[in-house]
């Protein structure tokens, strides 16, 4: 081979070649601090983190968006969103202001809270940027945590944030202020002098909230915004700036297929928006002290959610259920405590129509195999199947003819499921009407929890008053077990305080 061609570089390669290897040298970027509690998510985080931080990291967020978007459902009151988010915030999103420590923005703990909140919020942005819906949906959900966040932060910290924005607000200058004076205190209600007030131009879609409320001065494309009003600029702001952001995200989407850690981590969290779903954690649904045997199935199904109601209504209508209905049935049973052994009477004594050989041979196993008695080392291991979340059972086919498993708000026609709340005892047609308009927008889990919280309003307004139970015991409910547990137990709390 000639030596020149021995040296010439491919031309498929990059000829960038460092002989002295600096790429592993120390990385020049710069790490970003986190000075103000505050944050507009501008720069993307760089540090290294583990899958696990990753994961339980985005899952903490998505429990808090999908809590502001459930209260955004139900109408809830700002007041009334107040008292729900701060407990949820300090349990799974903490940010304290500079002023909570001794050290200022020093101080680790803080450094932490801030970064869990950085990196969290950009790996949301990753699982909610493939479709215009779910960009839509995380734009509202972020908007408001900023909003919550913004009014609630020390005044002296707020203008601290707000100067290291940069933002282009044009100030408006004393003779133009007096020459439009009649018309920025007929814009702006509750001002008496113009004087009053720090001015600032800027292009009227930037203030959406007042244009749409009329409480600014529109003049020749600008809008004229005093600075009382600071906090619709800088929301708008935020806005703009996420979508803008969201829409650069998706069309980088595509290389993340490439990284098969990531990808189902990301898929899991989109589809969870809905429901924030987290991994069940065993014994979630036990409740100490309670007598879960196969004779008492009919007195606690009281307790159940609509889908394992729906269930245990045509098991006891028809003496059977198909294979689908049975084992998420099933497994809702183990969830709640009831044994193996109790389980295999109960599903014996539902179905009447069989012979003892005929149970054996045809169901005695599946039920085993769900409780991981039986079935390969894996299914024994991990002692059967979880039982199903609200999510799982959305995420299910259809059922077909004959079939009775799945959600009764997304999969039964609205008015039967009107008809089979009405058999449960629900009647209240104001809760009614709310239900249709959840399941016509598709809001199944939002429907669900507007019926226990109606059916169980007398004991959530008693363990509210006395304190018994705080905000976060009662958040959303997104699994049938955590379900059947709250009602049990906020019954159980009624009946000890009548008999004291």
């Amino acid at each position: 081979m000639i030596r020149s061609d021995f040296l010439r570089i491919d031309p498929k390669r990059r000829a960038n070649l460092d002989h002295k290897k600096k790429q592993f040298a120390a990385p020049t970027f710069k790490q970003q601090d986190y000075p103000h509690r505050l944050n507009f998510y501008d720069v993307p985080p760089t540090e290294e983190i583990t899958l696990e931080q990753f994961e339980q990291w985005a899952i903490d967020r998505l429990r808090v968006l999908a809590e502001i978007e459930a209260c955004s459902y139900r109408n809830k009151s700002a007041a009334e969103t107040e008292t729900h988010l701060t407990p949820l915030l300090q349990k799974y999103l903490p940010l304290s202001s500079n002023t909570s420590s001794s050290n200022g923005a020093a101080d680790q703990r803080l450094k932490n809270e801030r970064q869990k909140d950085h990196y969290s919020h950009f790996i949301l942005r990753l699982a909610f940027s493939a479709t215009e819906d779910l960009r839509r949906r995380f734009v509202r959900a972020e908007t408001m945590l900023f909003r919550f966040r913004f009014q609630r932060d020390d005044t002296r910290e707020k203008r601290a944030f707000i100067e290291s924005l940069n933002l282009d607000w044009e100030p408006v200058e004393d003779d133009e202020r007096q020459r439009l004076a009649e018309h920025l205190l007929n814009a702006t209600p509750g001002l008496r002098r113009v004087d009053e007030e720090a001015w600032y131009k800027v292009d009227w879609e930037r203030v959406p909230e007042l244009v749409e409320r009329r409480s600014v001065f529109l003049y020749k494309g600008k809008a004229y915004v005093p600075g009382r009003e600071q906090l619709s600029m800088i929301i708008a702001e935020f806005t703009a700036r996420l979508e803008r952001a969201l829409e650069l995200t998706s069309r980088a989407l595509p290389r993340l297929d490439e990284d098969d850690r990531l990808t189902p981590i990301l898929n899991h969290l989109s589809k969870n928006f809905g429901s924030a779903e987290s991994v069940y954690s065993e014994g979630e649904g036990f409740v100490d002290g309670a007598a879960i045997t196969a004779n008492n199935i009919d007195q606690l199904s009281q307790h159940f959610p609509l889908c394992m109601r729906s269930l245990h209504m045509n098991l006891r209508k028809n003496n059977h259920l198909k294979h689908y209905g049975r084992l998420q049935y099933t497994l809702f049973l183990k969830g709640i405590g009831l044994s193996l052994e109790e389980c295999i009477i109960f599903w014996r004594q539902s179905f009447k129509g069989f012979t003892d050989d005929e149970f054996n041979s045809r169901y005695k196993y599946n039920i085993r195999h769900a409780y991981g008695d039986v079935g390969g080392d894996v299914n024994r291991r991990g002692r059967g199947y979880p039982p199903y979340s609200c999510q799982k059972i959305l995420g299910d086919s259809n059922p077909g003819v004959g079939q009775t498993h799945g959600c009764p708000y997304r999969h039964y026609s609205v008015d039967n499921l009107i008809g089979l709340l009405q058999t449960t005892g629900v009647n209240d047609k104001e809760v009614l009407r709310g239900v249709r308009e959840d399941v016509e927008k598709m809001r199944y889990h939002i429907a669900c929890n507007r019926v226990f919280e109606s059916t169980h309003k007398t004991e959530i307004k008693r363990v509210k008053e006395d304190g018994s139970w705080n905000q976060v015991d009662l958040d959303t409910i997104v699994h049938p077990n955590t379900y059947f547990k709250r009602s049990f137990l906020l019954k159980q709390t009624a009946r000890a305080s009548k008999n004291s």
